[in-house]
């Protein structure tokens, strides 16, 4: 049986604004749980809808495991990645969902 591919993602509440780190097995809809501010917390709380960078895992267990690693990292360090890939930290929302 092959493992549920899996998503590490960064939400952030603006370009250089607050970040969030996250795991998913479906990246559109918890995109867009973030994006209605349907769940209590820290994404709610400090407007952290957009999302900026994600990348796939083959399951949940290596995306986790990205998860924990990321989140030792230094805020300078979590910038330089989003910006490698997105220097404008647009909101990716559109290209997953094909808008």
């Amino acid at each position: 049986m092959t493992a549920a591919p899996a998503y590490l993602y960064m939400l952030a509440s603006a370009k250089r604004g607050v970040i969030y780190i996250g795991v998913t097995t479906n990246l559109i809809q918890r995109t867009w749980v973030h994006k209605e501010k349907l769940n209590e917390g820290f994404t709610k709380k400090y407007f952290v809808n957009r999302l900026v960078y994600f990348e796939p895992h083959e399951s949940i267990v290596a995306a986790i495991a990205r998860e924990k690693q990321m989140k030792k990292w230094n805020r300078a360090w979590k910038v330089r990645l989003i910006e490698k890939e997105n220097p404008e930290w647009n909101d990716l929302w559109s290209d997953i969902v094909g808008d």
